[in-house]
């Protein structure tokens, strides 16, 4: 993008943002909540946005003065040093540029929204399990270190531990946009707890992130819907409760089907099996929609293989490697402790030079 198109571009964004500012000390708009809880929304969008362009301006400023400075300056060790003050604000000038370059992509809309997560056991039998056990608290710490809220939806356990299936969500500004990397095959190498001889284990879960969808969203006819209610069950058939508050809900017209047992109210049961039937409607809906999506839907859920990898995680080596940016990072324990932001980050960065390398 031509610098001074971002320039003009900014400069509209910084006029939007004082307006904005000003309409929040509003009494009329304090008065409203919808319309205050938008303009604030709005308002923390544009201000690191506004912030860095002011930094810009403020630098590009004071590269011109120190270059006019080393000029007329007769002294030569002070000329040298408004020279050399003069390249490093330019330098900050650039680098500031591409940084803004990137805050003007368009934002996926979907990317504010609350996630749902599931996980499944794949390759490995009891061990996989267990590592999709591991994989749903890395989740929850991850959530609770960056301020979202977690919440269980539903879950299928294993006799061994673990879990053949879990579903939750994660709630907060901006969940999905920080999660939706995370969607697809992750593969761990370790000696599992009841391997006697000491030999490395290949396992694998698979991850599927879904933005959550609200009812505006997804309308569902009620005639397109079939709900059946069971007693819920734990890992090899043993019961959990007495009465029949397990829901399955199928959606005819797709032949989706989405069950919950892990509340014992019917009731709850059935409103958070409608969340995830929403959000994968919702999904689908978008993969129609966008082949680039419906390509990232298809590799995020595979089949499950040991070949189908985004990520690895070995044990004996320490190690993490991210296969889809090369990224490794050699302090294991630390990641399953819900510390992605290395990975967040640059997954992100690798995904706005695509697109900037597309737009130009």
């Amino acid at each position: 993008m031509d610098d001074e198109l971002i320039i003009k571009r900014l400069a509209n964004i910084e006029r939007e943002y004082e307006e904005t500012e000003s309409r929040l000390a509003d009494p009329t708009v304090i008065g409203n909540p919808l319309d205050y809880a938008k303009l604030t929304r709005r308002y923390s969008e544009l201000r690191p946005v506004v912030m860095s362009y002011r930094a810009l301006r403020e630098a590009r400023q004071e590269s011109l003065d120190a270059a006019e400075l080393a000029q007329v300056e007769p002294d030569p060790v002070l000329a040298g040093e408004f020279l050399e003050l003069g390249v490093s604000k330019s330098q900050e000038v650039e680098k500031l540029i591409e940084e803004l370059e990137i805050a003007l992509l368009p934002k996926d809309p979907d990317d504010r929204k609350d996630v749902i997560v599931e996980i499944r056991a794949a390759a490995g039998g009891a061990e996989a399990a267990l590592w999709a056990g591991d994989l749903l608290r890395m989740y929850q710490r991850f959530a609770e270190l960056s301020g979202f809220t977690s919440e269980s939806i539903d879950s299928s356990g294993a006799d061994s531990g673990g879990y053949s299936t879990v579903t939750f969500a994660v709630k907060g500004e901006g969940a999905f946009g920080k999660l939706r990397y995370e969607a697809g095959v992750h593969r761990v190498q370790r000696v599992p707890k009841t391997e006697s001889q000491g030999r490395v284990h290949t396992s694998t879960a698979t991850v599927a992130v879904m933005p959550e969808a609200e009812n505006i969203e997804v309308e569902l006819d009620p005639g397109d819907i079939k709900i059946d209610t069971f007693r819920s069950s734990g890992p090899g058939g043993q019961s959990v409760n007495t009465t029949d508050s397990a829901v399955r809900i199928t959606h005819l017209p797709s032949g989706t089907v989405v069950t919950c047992q892990d509340e014992k109210s019917q009731l709850q049961n059935r409103e958070k099996a409608m969340r995830v039937l929403r959000a994968r409607l919702y999904q689908v809906e978008i993969e129609a929609r966008t082949a680039e999506r419906a390509e990232d839907r298809r590799s995020q859920i595979g089949r499950g293989n040991r070949s189908e990898k985004i990520r690895t995680y070995n044990f004996r080596e320490n190690r993490v490697t991210d296969h889809r940016i090369g990224l490794t990072i050699k302090r294991l324990p630390y990641i399953l402790e819900g510390n992605l932001d290395q990975f967040v980050d640059a997954l992100g960065a690798a995904e706005a030079t695509r697109r900037l390398s597309e737009a130009g």
